[in-house]
């Protein structure tokens, strides 16, 4: 059994004829749930399905509102077993805005204020910690359960929930006022094509000639700014992938969601308490090279990295994917030729350009707008190198139109009519995109 025996009394905080006073169902909730912990073996019930477990569990905390002799109605009594659960089980009061598919962001700013993002928009919640000790405690469940730790002497990590979110989480003395975290949801099932053409994120024109590029095993960037979209448009485009083929995926923290059978999966490490021991992007795309990879997927390049994935680009790895933070398809040019410079190797300025022209193919924008909505806004391609800078066309773009009456964002996706030179490239893989893909306009109400 998971719990001591029968005779065990209940806890003195909670006995008594007459009931105890608690000022508030904060205090009631944290009482609880300490003696919860008093009166079960946590190692026994870890070993137990979680159904059962649960269902043990609950019936000692009902045994211990009884105990309590606290006049609750059924309600609050279901809620109180309810929410001692959560922080048995799950992550206390972070749990209902984790089960609400609805929200895409949990920004916790210190134990006393959390806001959500749904539907692109911000909202504040009324969820609250105990104190920061509590709020420390479900960070240190979140970065353990991945092998990470954070404290004073690392007090920033990267961590992801089981189901994929990306937490982010700073405490003091870097975060002045109180532990702070950041949760990027994702949820179980990714989202794909048919979500983001139902949301008008894309074109069915647009998508049909990055679907086509995949295919083809063109090289592809994914560039947008935080919260744009980026990641969710990398999982739709991997789905374009074939299940035949090996797909290695390099990351900071583990997030992106492949569907295929034959995905072998990198994370780098972070330094121990000794500052020893990081392994960082760049050594795992190097080390990535000798592990016959069909296609590599880069979570996000951000340092030096990008020149061992350019050249790898350029060495037989065709079919790449990466994303990168950039306002727009240029930035995320200067940005590339930026990192590679990172890697410390004394190639001049032309030569880098060279490699950025030879192994990225197609550049996608995507932005999140005023309204909250996230759409592609540009898809360019690379088109080589002219009097030292890299040349780019414009193949479709999200012309901004106004704002209706309801504050959505009007506009128009349309083809600028330019042909793109890999055209020839799609049609030697076998691919036949429509006649009129290239005169497609799109309006968006």
């Amino acid at each position: 059994m998971a719990f001591g025996s029968a005779a065990t009394p209940a806890p003195q905080q909670l006995q008594g004829t007459s009931a105890p006073s608690f000022k508030s169902h904060q205090e009631l909730k944290t009482a609880l749930h300490r003696d919860l912990l008093n009166k079960i073996d946590l190692e026994k019930l870890t070993s137990l399905q979680d159904v059962r477990a649960r269902t043990q569990v609950q019936n000692v905390i009902y045994d211990l509102i009884g105990a309590a002799n606290v006049p609750l109605s059924g309600a609050e009594k279901e809620r109180i077993c309810r929410e001692v659960l959560h922080e048995v089980f799950g992550l206390g009061p972070l749990e209902p805005l984790l089960q609400d598919a609805s929200i895409t962001d949990i920004l916790v700013n210190t134990h006393r204020q959390v806001y959500i993002e749904r539907g692109g928009m911000l909202e504040l919640t009324s969820v609250v910690f105990k104190d920061a000790a509590h709020l420390r405690h479900i960070i240190d469940k979140i970065v353990s359960n991945v092998g990470r730790r954070v404290d004073e002497s690392s007090p920033m990590c990267d961590a992801r929930l089981d189901d994929g979110s990306r937490v982010n989480v700073i405490i003091p003395p870097l975060a002045i006022d109180g532990p702070i975290m950041s949760i990027r949801r994702f949820g179980r099932t990714p989202i794909g094509v048919e979500q983001l053409l139902a949301k008008h994120a894309i074109t069915s024109p647009m998508l049909e000639l990055l679907k086509s590029a995949v295919k083809a095993r063109l090289n592809i960037i994914v560039s947008g700014g935080t919260g744009a979209g980026k990641t969710t448009l990398l999982n739709a485009l991997s789905s374009f992938i074939s299940k035949r083929e090996r797909i290695v995926t390099i990351e900071d923290s583990a997030e992106l969601q492949m569907q295929q059978p034959h995905v072998v999966r990198m994370e780098c490490r972070p330094p121990n308490v000794e500052g020893k021991g990081a392994v960082r992007q760049r050594e795992l795309v190097i080390n990535a090279l000798r592990m016959r990879p069909d296609r590599i997927v880069l979570g996000e390049v951000r340092g030096g990295e990008a020149l061992d994935m350019l050249q790898a680009m350029n060495t037989g790895h065709d079919g790449s994917l990466t994303t990168i933070h950039a306002n727009n398809p240029r930035d995320a040019i200067a940005r590339l030729e930026t990192m590679s410079l990172m890697a410390e190797i004394n190639l001049p300025d032309r030569a880098i350009r060279q490699q950025i022209a030879s192994a990225v193919s197609i550049i996608v924008q995507v932005a999140r707008l005023s309204d909250g909505t996230r759409r592609v806004t540009q898809i360019s391609e690379v088109t080589g190198v002219s009097d030292d800078m890299v040349t780019l066309q414009d193949i479709f773009v999200f012309d901004r139109l106004g704002i209706g009456a309801n504050g959505r964002v009007l506009g128009r996706f349309r083809a600028t009519g330019l042909r793109p030179t890999f055209a020839e490239r799609l049609k030697a893989s076998g691919i036949q995109l429509p006649p009129n893909i290239f005169e497609h306009v799109y309006e968006v109400q």
